[in-house]
């Protein structure tokens, strides 16, 4: 990745963080997009320390023509676009009865018609140069959904759809821009700390949990190697999905009876406490929040069944994934980290 540029979206925090890190060490021009302007400050301080070279750009994702603009600006400050990471993202944890039409519309806006917003910004530079990656951060929620998280689980899902109709496109042209998608799991970032949440207890990501450097080397490889559909990071992913395929209806019934427990921790939501779904909350006067969330002692560093899928090892993934998907639909998935 040295000497290209790479633009991510969701930049100041997160799994967008670690994956802005991640492209710098390789000596990469990273433009950050996001909206929290101490983020991205620190963010940018990251990527040169690391090797890169930074440009922050404050921006809402679900502000189309602010996006075109960030990417121009992009463009003249960096150079050519090559690779174009979409992972901002907000969400609402709460029953969907108890989630207001204007909820549910931001966390649209800002994890769906974002990452479309940021691939029409991408593919107007990098369609006439007939060249280009651009990588889509899903997640395995993206394909089997679970209660509390209806926002989130329908733009991931529309993320899916979206990506697989432009890639038909791109291949109809027979373009070289390639659409990839990283399937991601669990992940220890901030969002559990900064997302609006009605639940009677704090959010916690379903475990297994990996941390952001995990996702950030998937999608890293990914760029690197666009043309395959898609990724899927971790084998709790990967026999999520397979499991659901096989047997949906048992899957669902195990994640109707457990989703509202394993998505809490036991301690109480905290009604005042702020949220970022309107305004940043690390914007001016706020903290930077840096990349990993609250759940680093349970939260994995490594994910061996990532490495073998980056290296099309399909038979032993395939095996892992088959017997992680049975352990789940005979309900031997711990509460903790396995």
């Amino acid at each position: 990745m040295a000497g290209r540029t790479v633009v991510v979206t969701g930049a100041s925090a997160g799994v967008g963080r670690a994956v802005a890190r991640a492209f710098a060490g390789e000596g990469a021009s990273v433009a950050l997009l996001a909206r929290g302007r101490v983020g991205l400050d620190a963010a940018a301080e990251d990527v040169e320390r690391a090797g890169g070279r930074a440009l922050a750009v404050p921006v809402d994702m679900a502000r189309s023509a602010r996006v075109e603009e960030a990417a121009e600006l992009v463009e003249h400050t960096l150079g050519p676009i090559d690779v174009w990471v979409n992972n901002a993202f907000a969400s609402v944890y709460a029953p969907f009865s108890h989630v207001s039409a204007d909820e549910y519309a931001r966390v649209t806006d800002v994890t769906y018609l974002g990452c479309v917003n940021g691939t029409r910004a991408a593919l107007r530079y990098m369609l006439p140069r007939n060249a280009g990656a651009i990588v889509q951060v899903g997640s395995a929620l993206g394909e089997v959904s679970v209660p509390l998280q209806a926002a989130y689980c329908g733009a991931k899902h529309a993320i899916n759809g979206f990506s697989a109709s432009v890639r038909l496109e791109l291949l109809h042209q027979r373009s070289d821009v390639a659409v990839t998608v990283v399937q991601l799991p669990a992940v220890n970032t901030p969002q559990y700390s900064w997302a609006l949440s009605r639940l009677p207890h704090r959010p916690r990501p379903v475990a297994p949990v990996y941390q952001p450097e995990v996702a950030a080397r998937a999608v890293v490889h990914a760029a690197r190697h666009p043309r395959r559909r898609e990724y899927r990071v971790g084998a709790s992913t990967a026999a999520a999905v397979l499991a659901h395929r096989v047997a949906s209806v048992l899957v669902d019934h195990r994640l109707a009876r457990t989703g509202y427990r394993d998505q809490q921790t036991d301690e109480p939501t905290n009604p005042a406490a702020p949220y970022n779904l309107w305004e940043p909350l690390d914007g001016p006067g706020g903290r930077d929040y840096g990349a990993h969330g609250v759940f680093d002692t349970e939260a994995a560093e490594h994910s061996p069944y990532a490495a073998l899928a980056r290296h099309r090892t399909v038979v032993g993934a395939a095996a892992g994934a088959t017997g992680l998907a049975f352990g789940v639909l005979r309900g031997r998935t711990a509460r903790g980290r396995g």
